[in-house]
């Protein structure tokens, strides 16, 4: 019986295999890239707000601590969003005129608060706990970033679970003492592995990485 296909066939048979193989490969690795990048994440994108509020000139200039604003951050899962009152106990006397503040003005009147933008969200399926992190020595920089140089705020991270779970996996790459947690200065030392294996002792650090932590 004569040969229906020619011998070639075979290689082309054989190439278009591997070819298909290395394709799929390629498709997801482009995936992952996009998966991972400030397009999905959000990660670095400044977000438009209602007053362009500025970390850096409250923070890092004038001294400001983060509980000042965020009150509920060592006692509550949620860090909490200043009322108008806080920002008009300083701007009723201090740029009180000034045309940018007039929606906090136009808040304070009106008793109706401001729509700030999130910046850092998580799901709805993911639970977070500001309280416990902050007792636990990670400072607010190690999520948020060097909010103190932010004049606008941005995602420093992209807050996907592989990035979460740096920390939780080795926590003592980013303890801190808690008394600078709130701290937007403080520089991990040399010897940060001998000090986090020494805080995480002190603090009770688990390393959790258990699905329903996060997820319940």
């Amino acid at each position: 019986m004569p040969q229906i296909f020619h011998p070639s066939t075979n290689t082309f048979s054989k190439v278009s295999i591997f070819g298909a193989v290395f394709f799929i490969g390629g498709l997801l690795w482009i995936f992952g890239i996009i998966e991972r990048s400030s397009y999905v994440t959000q990660a670095s994108v400044v977000r438009e707000q209602p007053v362009p509020f500025s970390h850096r000139h409250h923070v890092s200039q004038l001294g400001i601590d983060c509980r000042y604003c965020h009150t509920s951050v060592e006692e509550s899962n949620f860090a909490g969003i200043p009322p108008t009152s806080t920002c008009m106990t300083c701007h009723s006397q201090i740029h009180s005129t000034a045309v940018m503040l007039e929606p906090v003005r136009e808040s304070f009147r009106t008793d109706k608060s401001i729509e700030w933008v999130r910046v850092n969200d998580l799901p709805d399926f993911v639970y977070f706990n500001h309280s416990i992190h902050v007792k636990k020595g990670m400072g607010c920089v190690t999520c948020h970033g060097p909010v103190g140089e932010m004049a606008l705020t941005w995602r420093e991270n992209s807050l996907n679970m592989e990035w979460c779970l740096q920390c939780h996996r080795a926590p003592e790459r980013f303890v801190r003492p808690r008394e600078q947690v709130f701290s937007t200065t403080w520089q991990s030392p040399a010897n940060q592995t001998t000090l986090g294996d020494s805080l995480t002792k002190e603090y009770k650090i688990q390393k959790l990485t258990n699905c329903s932590i996060c997820h319940r």
